[in-house]
């Protein structure tokens, strides 16, 4: 049998021109909410691939981005099926709450991070949100 490896993605908590933050429900997570993502691609630096992934995702170009966290999932229940993942995140802005989703994106919602915590989020979102307020980045 072929060796396994975790799988590396990024993703970032993205606040929009009003102050809000972007949460997006993905039929991947089974109904939770998170932020967009994706895994990178060979040869991809980081951000460059965080900056794909928005864009492809939802339509949306970031600035000011900025490590946030090196999270884990292993087997994480919330997601369809048995993955072993690295969700290296980050904190990032755009200029437009204009979101063009593709279809991956079942809905989305600009929200307050406290607001947030309100939708049934998956793990790694939540970690990320409070994260985020704790830091004082709202």
């Amino acid at each position: 049998m072929a060796h396994q490896y975790p799988i590396p993605t990024v993703g970032a908590l993205v606040k929009g021109p009003l102050g809000r933050v972007l949460i997006v429900k993905t039929t991947k997570w089974q109904g939770r909410w998170g932020v967009p993502g994706g895994k990178i691609e060979w040869g991809e630096p980081l951000e460059a691939a965080l900056k794909r992934e928005f864009c492809e995702e939802v339509g949306l170009e970031l600035f000011n981005i900025r490590y946030a966290m090196l999270l884990e999932g292993v087997f994480d229940p919330q997601f369809y099926k048995p993955m072993h993942f690295l969700f290296i995140n980050y904190f990032a802005e755009c200029s437009s709450e204009e979101v063009r989703p593709n279809e991956e994106i079942a809905e989305w919602a600009w929200v307050s991070p406290t607001e947030a915590l309100q939708y049934p989020l998956n793990n790694i979102t939540r970690t990320l949100i409070q994260a985020y307020l704790s830091r004082g980045e709202a």
